[in-house]
């Protein structure tokens, strides 16, 4: 069997905002970040202080019965608990109380208040929890857009999937393996909206999904206090190694107008990305009109203008030529 491509997530140590700014976010590419203060949370955040300071407030949470879970085919159902019964289930391999079996996964992914307008904000759902994490002072206070408590189940995996902003997740216990994929893989990835249909990344089935090995693997694990920088649009997969908790920080890096205001989870497409794919389903529509033949040829003749208008040559992922306009603060959009 043909084997995919790896390479290790590059590791760079005693992180500050200049060193972050000037040497990582201009590349593009995912990083792991180590000597960022993250707070007191490192030594707080044991199964029962997060009981005891999250109390007893309910919180939505995926629960399956198998760790892998499936967003595309639902393998899962949503359930409500107190946070500090989630907690301790979650840190469990065999419950004495469970939904579905005695060995079933747990997966919390915070919400806003308002789950259809606001953003996760772990200052105002967990307060007192929120004062032991620092957030990293990588951008500015006005491009801040959410942060998300993310607490799993020892070996839960999630799907591979993309965002439209940059983040950075911050591992403050157990261990997680991360595994990316380049943007300029997503012809690779048998995407479905904004997901991979490839499940199991691991073993995939190449009946199915032959061309899966032709993207290259990124591939780090996360230790309690790491940051991992993703960029936006960059595929990940995550698995955690043990029970974990964490806190994703999302930030817009583009203008604030590029985003759908009506997106509380921050993973819709910028709106004028959802502009051309309208355009592009209408497209192909029109084509629908002509006979097979005349479909190839204008078909052909529209890829080959979507290349020539949007496909940027770079083996790098580098463009030094843009780098001002990647500096958070500074967005920019290049134009077509």
């Amino acid at each position: 069997m043909e084997l995919q491509e790896r390479e290790a997530v590059r590791v760079i140590t005693e992180v500050d905002r200049d060193v972050f700014l000037r040497d990582v976010y201009p590349q593009r590419r995912p990083a792991v970040l180590r000597g960022v203060c993250l707070g007191p949370c490192l030594q707080k955040w044991t199964v029962d202080y997060l009981a005891e300071k999250g109390g007893c407030r309910e919180v939505k949470i995926h629960v399956s019965t198998v760790p892998q879970m499936d967003f595309l085919h639902k393998n899962f159902v949503y359930r409500t608990l107190p946070f500090n019964e989630f907690v301790k289930r979650a840190s469990e391999t065999k419950h004495a109380d469970f939904f579905l079996c005695e060995d079933e996964s747990y997966y919390l992914r915070s919400l806003g208040e308002d789950v259809r307008k606001e953003p996760a904000d772990l200052r105002k759902q967990f307060p007192d929890l929120a004062q032991d994490f620092h957030v990293p002072p990588f951008f500015e206070a006005d491009q801040f857009f959410s942060s998300v408590f993310r607490i799993s189940s020892q070996a839960l995996q999630l799907w591979t999937h993309y965002d439209v902003m940059d983040n950075l997740l911050a591992q403050v216990t157990g261990r997680k393996r991360v595994v990316l994929y380049s943007p300029r893989d997503a012809l690779h990835l048998y995407l479905s909206g904004d997901k991979s249909e490839v499940l199991d990344i691991d073993n995939p089935d190449l009946t199915l999904f032959p061309d899966f090995v032709k993207a290259k693997r990124y591939e780090c694990v996360l230790e309690p206090g790491d940051l991992l920088f993703i960029p936006a649009l960059w595929f990940h997969n995550t698995l955690a190694l043990q029970f974990g908790v964490g806190v994703n920080v999302f930030w817009r890096h583009l203008p604030a107008d590029s985003y759908d205001r009506k997106d509380p989870y921050g993973n819709k497409d910028p709106v004028a990305a959802g502009r051309a794919l309208q355009a592009l389903e209408r497209a192909l529509h029109a084509l629908d009109e002509l006979p097979v033949d005349y479909r190839d040829f204008y078909g052909r003749r529209m890829i080959h203008r979507i290349q020539k208008r949007t496909v940027y040559d770079n083996t790098t992922e580098t463009n030094a030529q843009d780098s001002d306009t990647l500096v958070p603060g500074r967005p920019s959009i290049k134009p077509g």
